[in-house]
């Protein structure tokens, strides 16, 4: 018998999963080297910079996902349970990664302004964003968009669709307006959320209007968010682009997410599933494996001036350890702590990945 978790899995949703962790990496991969290692070499610069543009938005579109996967999740639990199942998917590998991040930085003092006590607390916590300092491990700046979200999209729904608690559901929704004007970016959460609504009500075009404006609406994404590095910030709301970036991310979501899209199809491949699958492994970890690897590469000169022949090198020198250790971070670090609690597998219809 299928489960309720089993039917809201989206083949489409958990490909794109993969996808954008997988832009993640490569932006820093390629970026990182263009700007630390051939940061004078100004055509390749010039060249790699839409594809670093286009990798870092792959932040904003986990954020679309995390929008539409949460719903169901905070309506099926009460708030507490909701809280402590979020707490388990994300916590463990967040403070591993973070502890290891304390104790290398203490050892090598390479960023000594973030050993302070209020700095760790606050990155720990998920307020640093609230008094002003740096979220430590690399990437994990955008996890606390995510708690906010969690945490205003579980709040909402307890005091609104459950418990009916107006004079609290007025607080919370003046909360959640107050951090949607201080930081947009949540506005790509909404539209996973909308999206959600509008799929679980049957809301959808017609399949051949669908399967026409898929496409277009994918490549009017790319092209938007190659143009410029963008970071929906306050300032950065006055711009056309940015708009049209967050419009053609709600399009191409809402038809990538329909039954039948060609998203679906095309992501329904292993492979692209287990990059669903060990996608936050894969996002948290990199950094981990990529900075030492540049590292490496800078103390033996082997950044050439072949540019090509060097960063093929290294792509390879950097993606095979960080596929393997992806792997094993998440068998021990989101899979078994999430498992050993509530007996389940993280992604319930998701194919489980294997190793590499």
């Amino acid at each position: 018998m299928t489960s309720k978790a089993d039917q809201s899995f989206n083949i489409a949703v958990h490909g794109l999963r993969g996808i954008a962790s997988v832009m993640v990496f490569l932006a820093h991969l390629i970026g990182g080297v263009a700007e630390h290692v051939y940061a004078d070499k100004t055509a390749f610069v010039a060249a790699q910079t839409p594809y670093w543009n286009f990798g870092t938005y792959g932040v904003w579109l986990f954020f679309a996902i995390s929008g539409f996967v949460i719903l169901p999740s905070a309506m099926r639990y009460s708030l507490g349970e909701f809280a402590a199942r979020r707490f388990m998917r994300i916590y463990p590998m967040f403070f591993a990664f973070s502890f290891l991040f304390i104790v290398l930085n203490l050892i090598t003092q390479h960023m000594p302004e973030l050993n302070d006590p209020i700095t760790i607390l606050a990155a720990l916590t998920f307020t640093n964003n609230f008094i002003g300092t740096e979220q430590l491990t690399p990437n994990a700046w955008s996890l606390n968009y995510e708690v906010m979200f969690y945490a205003l999209t579980a709040l909402i729904l307890a005091f609104g669709v459950k418990s009916r608690r107006p004079l609290l559901l007025m607080v919370v929704c003046a909360l959640a307006f107050s951090y949607l004007l201080w930081k947009p970016g949540t506005l790509f959460f909404i539209a996973g959320v909308l999206i959600r609504i509008a799929l679980d009500r049957g809301i959808m075009p017609n399949l051949t209007l669908a399967r026409v404006l898929e496409p277009l609406a994918a490549i009017a994404l790319i092209y938007a968010t190659s143009l410029t590095d963008l970071s929906f910030h306050r300032a950065d709301m006055a711009h056309p682009i940015t708009w049209i970036a967050i419009l053609a991310t709600a399009v191409y979501f809402y038809l990538a997410v329909l039954p039948g899209s060609l998203t679906g199809r095309l992501l329904s491949h292993n492979v692209f599933q287990f990059l669903g699958t060990v996608s936050f492994s894969l996002y948290l970890l990199h950094p981990y494996i990529y900075l030492p690897m540049r590292m490496i590469f800078v103390r033996f000169e082997l950044f050439t001036d072949n540019i090509a022949l060097s960063m093929a090198l290294f792509y390879v020198a950097v993606s095979i350890p960080t596929l393997i250790a992806t792997w094993f971070v998440h068998k021990t670090l989101e899979v078994w702590p999430y498992k050993a609690v509530f007996h389940r597998r993280v992604f319930a219809g998701a194919p489980e990945a294997k190793a590499v």
